[in-house]
């Protein structure tokens, strides 16, 4: 009796919903930062700063989630688009499509009997014919037809999320240079959190990758408190 050894493989993938929430968060958490630590260099109330920022943060939902929702229809419109032509192509290349089905098995290897027989069990459903192609010879997934609608929503909450964050000391604290301190603390931290966790995912160095996005955050605010600072003088 023969023993397999198995190991188990660890691989860590990013799914749409995670997607969404990286590029929700990512400009969440900067994009009122910023904000709000440029009106911190030139109002000192902080009754002005959360207006706007609100303001913003509503602006910038709806926006980033209406680009999440066309990016989602517009690869659903090139899916329909390219599996139109594919029917075609089968209807009225058959030959040419069969031996394309048969150059798939090819490039994998397989055995010219093989090819063939693999070929002809392909052709026999259209159906089954057209999503092969749509797969192996362009490469593309048949995406989810809910894919707009759930990409705008996790990407406009997420936006949220990540915008209340870096104006949430403006709520409590009256003066702003006081506010700013304290959510230059919170959203630093948030940001390194959040860079350290979005590097895991994408497989790169997380202590690194979270040091970068922190960075970014904090010369955006600086940024934009300096800009304010040499306007108000």
């Amino acid at each position: 009796m023969s023993n397999t050894h198995l190991h188990p493989e660890i691989h860590l993938q990013s799914s749409d919903i995670l997607k969404d929430i990286v590029i929700g968060m990512s400009d969440g958490l900067t994009v009122p930062f910023a904000l709000a630590a440029g009106l911190s260099g030139a109002v000192s109330s902080t009754n002005v700063i959360v207006i706007a920022g609100i303001a913003e943060i509503a602006a910038g939902s709806i926006a980033m989630g209406l680009g999440g929702y066309l990016a989602g229809k517009t690869e659903q419109d090139h899916y329909a688009s390219e599996e139109k032509t594919e029917y075609w192509e089968v209807e009225n290349k058959t030959a040419v499509e069969i031996e394309e089905v048969r150059n798939v098995f090819a490039n994998w290897g397989l055995s010219k009997e093989i090819q063939i027989q693999a070929t002809n069990e392909i052709i026999k459903d259209k159906d089954r014919w057209v999503a092969f192609m749509m797969k192996h010879e362009l490469g593309l997934e048949k995406p989810d037809a809910k894919r707009a609608g759930k990409s705008a929503f996790n990407i406009g909450v997420s936006y949220i999320v990540g915008g209340i964050i870096p104006l949430s000391p403006y709520f409590f604290i009256k003066e702003s240079y006081d506010a700013l301190k304290f959510s230059v603390i919170i959203t630093l931290v948030c940001l390194y959190i959040f860079g350290f966790f979005k590097s895991k995912i994408t497989g790169v160095n997380a202590w690194i990758g979270g040091l970068k996005v922190m960075l970014i955050g904090a010369l955006a605010a600086g940024a934009a408190f300096g800009i304010a600072k040499l306007i108000e003088g």
